[in-house]
């Protein structure tokens, strides 16, 4: 184990302690996994980070369309092609 120090403000103190004496833990085992389970969930998204890109989707899928589905799959096509046949460079070269 490595030590370390931290300050802490005294409401945080308190609830170390609290938690610590509810589970019949040590503190610093309190901190450890109070650690491992904030780490787990850093890269997942807050509620409001959910809410707000839910809503931009909404947003997206209530706009109407600006071209129809004959021309969007024409220009995949050709792009499909472009791509077989090397891309713009092909050519160039």
């Amino acid at each position: 184990m490595v030590k370390m120090t931290f300050s802490l403000s005294p409401e945080t103190v308190c609830l170390l302690n609290d938690a610590a004496q509810r589970l019949s833990k040590p503190k610093s085992q309190v901190v450890r996994e109070a650690i491992h389970n904030f780490h787990a969930q850093v890269d997942r998204l807050s509620e409001a980070e959910r809410i707000r890109m839910l809503a931009a989707l909404d947003r997206l899928v209530a706009t109407p369309p600006t071209r129809s589905a004959r021309e969007v799959d024409s220009e995949l096509e050709e792009i499909r092609a472009s791509r077989r046949s090397g891309g713009r460079r092909s050519g160039a070269e």
